[in-house]
């Protein structure tokens, strides 16, 4: 494609011009088929770039840069991504220039995507950095655009650099959920929700946010935000993006179990997630040896989808609905604590003290999960004459 650099050049003065952020951002993403075109590849592109005006010689040299270090046998992806740094730089200093526009917004978009994607490069193959480092100032470097976008004061919708507020923060999202700084997220979603244009944003930006902001409630143990958010994100993909639907449900699925909602089988058949119905049944038995070998089983899997712990906090509904059945079979409000401890090694759980035993129930009374108290005195739980096991779903 182009040929020749000087066709290349006059292809981005032209739509420059023509104030044509999509061509503009096409012509300068490393996703483009440009980069194929090996007249492209200039160590020293600095005196090619009189035709166009600044700062968008800078931007187009950072590019050209890039595309030569990439092209390196190996590539050159520390450097590769330091040209691009300072294309995004570049992009800040033309958002600030063109006070009253936003058509470089796709730019923005693409110098700031491809920015991410070199920085998990670097990460991946450049040695002696700490883990994240290049990331987090990747991400430093898209909140100077997130900077100029937030701080335009214009009402108009069409012109303001404020749609392009929530690509951004995706973006951010992104970098921070990968280095694990979730804490950096709020003042973004702070900005978010603050936004009177918070409903204009492209319906895939606002399913990509309440996805993060969903998994961040999550781990903020916000459960019933959690929920909400995520089934936002899980009703409105589009059917065709199964993976993404399916990535969604990874997420929904343990937090609405939390909350008391078994999920339907052929849901999760349609996304290969029966993992999910395993530990259903076994969660709704009261069998916490199944559900220990059905997580020890699926451990790797689930370490890696950032749900280990959100799916072990499930072990004490599992243990409430076992204590259930105690409370069922005896018929008292004061129930003699070996014979929990006797349900336990009925479901397999072989190596269970009475000690233990009082710590998962006082642990269940804490979570309020069990209405009572343990009476040591008599080795005993006494708990209430209504609703001593109350429903997990509220009403």
């Amino acid at each position: 494609m182009f040929g020749t650099v000087n066709n290349y050049l006059s292809s981005i003065s032209r739509a420059a011009e023509a104030c044509d952020g999509d061509t503009l951002g096409k012509f300068l993403s490393l996703r483009d088929v440009h980069v194929q075109n090996h007249n492209l590849y200039i160590a020293q592109p600095e005196k090619l770039r009189n035709s166009l005006k600044p700062p968008l010689d800078e931007i187009v040299t950072a590019h050209l840069k890039v595309l030569y270090y990439l092209a390196q046998k190996p590539p050159n992806y520390m450097e590769a991504y330091n040209q691009q740094a300072t294309s995004c730089s570049s992009v800040v200093k033309l958002l600030q220039q063109l006070k009253d526009e936003n058509w470089p917004l796709p730019l923005m978009y693409r110098v700031c995507l491809d920015l991410r994607y070199l920085a998990q490069a670097c990460e991946k193959h450049c040695r002696g950095f700490t883990p994240g480092n290049i990331l987090e100032k990747a991400a430093d470097c898209m909140m100077g655009c997130f900077r100029v976008c937030a701080a335009d004061g214009r009402a108009a919708e069409q012109d303001t650099k404020r749609l392009g507020m929530m690509n951004l923060v995706n973006q951010l999202f992104k970098v921070y959920f990968r280095i694990n700084k979730l804490h950096l997220c709020k003042p973004l979603i702070r900005a978010i929700e603050n936004s009177s244009f918070k409903e204009s944003f492209p319906l895939p930006e606002q399913i990509t946010y309440k996805y993060f902001v969903g998994r961040r409630a999550m781990f903020d143990s916000n459960y019933s935000m959690a929920v909400e958010d995520l089934s936002y994100a899980f009703a409105h993909c589009p059917e065709r993006f199964t993976s993404n639907k399916r990535l969604i449900l990874i997420y929904l699925v343990p937090v609405k179990m939390l909350l008391g909602y078994l999920p339907r089988k052929s849901l999760l058949e349609r996304y290969d997630l029966l993992l999910f119905h395993d530990l259903a049944l076994a969660l709704k038995a009261g069998n916490v040896n199944k559900f220990d070998e059905i997580v020890h089983h699926h451990e790797i899997v689930l370490i890696r989808s950032g749900i280990y712990l959100l799916v072990e906090k499930l072990k004490f509904i599992v243990y409430r609905n076992l204590f259930k059945k105690v409370f069922a079979i005896r018929q008292t409000h004061q129930l003699d604590m070996g014979d929990f401890m006797s349900a336990l090694q009925f479901v397999g759980v072989t190596d269970a003290s009475l000690d233990e035993t009082h710590c998962i129930i006082a642990n269940l009374i804490y979570e309020g999960k069990i209405k009572g108290y343990i009476s040591h005195a008599h080795n005993k739980l006494v708990v209430s004459k209504q609703n001593p096991f109350p429903p997990l779903i509220a009403t």
